[in-house]
């Protein structure tokens, strides 16, 4: 089957979603759950997919998570996220996580994920996606680097 859908740029899917870190989203070290920044890393990566496709999407697979630097109470989180894979129907975002101190203004590489989703009719159907362009050399990197994941993704469930 043949899409027929405009391409768009990888640039059209980017959002920035920020929040300040509270007590309840820690332990009692300080130090902000795990999940809860797999929460807010999932709703990017949905939100980045719903601008790409342009319909609801569901996550489908979640590679690997690995956190380098705890994040504390009253640190900002910083997620940007956008697509840097789609398919006939699924799309791979790319989903990076900054800590920031919002009174020195330091930031903090903590992680990096990678999520796949895949777009649903309005009878919760996958349906097709829009392709995807690179319009910088360092787009066509990301675009080949997410193509060799999607394939050695599409061979493990092989």
């Amino acid at each position: 089957m043949t899409n027929t859908l405009p391409a768009k740029p990888i640039h059209a899917s980017h959002i920035t979603i920020a929040q300040l870190m509270q007590p309840e989203h820690a332990n009692n070290l300080g130090n902000v759950h795990g999940g809860w920044i797999m929460k807010l890393v999932d709703e990017a990566g949905a939100l980045a997919c719903m601008r790409h496709s342009q319909r609801r999407v569901v996550t489908v697979a979640i590679d690997s998570m690995v956190f380098r630097q705890p994040i504390k109470i009253s640190d900002l989180v910083i997620l940007n996220a956008e697509v840097t894979y789609a398919g006939h129907t699924s799309m791979e975002v790319q989903v990076e996580v900054q800590a920031e101190n919002p009174l020195t203004g330091e930031r903090t590489h903590t992680n990096t994920a990678y999520l796949v989703y895949v777009a649903l009719d309005d009878n919760g159907k996958p349906t097709s996606v829009p392709p995807l362009k690179a319009e910088t050399e360092e787009e066509k990197h990301k675009m080949q680097d997410a193509q060799e994941r999607q394939s050695r993704r599409l061979g493990q469930r092989k």
